[in-house]
């Protein structure tokens, strides 16, 4: 995208990735009448708001649960996706359709300094800002 920080588009491809990731885990796919009995869809997108920040969306046929964070074990293959979309994005949600569509979407804002990563990055419980204090 033209005009937008590499660090920016980092982060926005990182989210992106764990927002495919879980519409493909958890989400049905999107279906329309012609896809009767075929398999569906998920749907992506990108755009600049009006404040110039980005903001990327994923959009499914919505799953048993609802979108929330959790609070996987160390140990845990999964479970850190809206943790990490937390870090990393300004801001983000859930916007439901009356039809069962559910799009997930974060906005990642230009300006903000990328060396915080260590103080925005963590597991509820576990700090990780110490142990990174002396690396700057």
């Amino acid at each position: 995208m033209s005009g937008v920080p590499e660090t920016v588009v980092d982060d926005a491809v990182l989210v992106l990735s764990e927002l495919l990731s879980n519409a493909c885990r958890h989400g049905r796919p999107l279906r329309s009448a012609e896809d009767e009995g075929e398999d569906g869809d998920v749907r992506a997108a990108w755009r600049m708001d009006e404040r110039g920040r980005l903001m990327v969306e994923v959009t499914d046929g919505g799953g048993p649960t609802r979108p929330l964070p959790a609070t996987p074990s160390v140990t845990a293959r999964g479970g850190r996706g809206l943790n990490i979309i937390t870090a990393l994005a300004d801001d983000w949600g859930v916007r439901d359709t009356s039809g069962g569509e559910v799009t997930v979407w974060a906005v990642i804002g230009a300006g903000r300094p990328h060396d915080e990563l260590s103080t925005r990055v963590g597991v509820p419980g576990i700090g990780f800002a110490a142990p990174f204090d002396g690396l700057r």
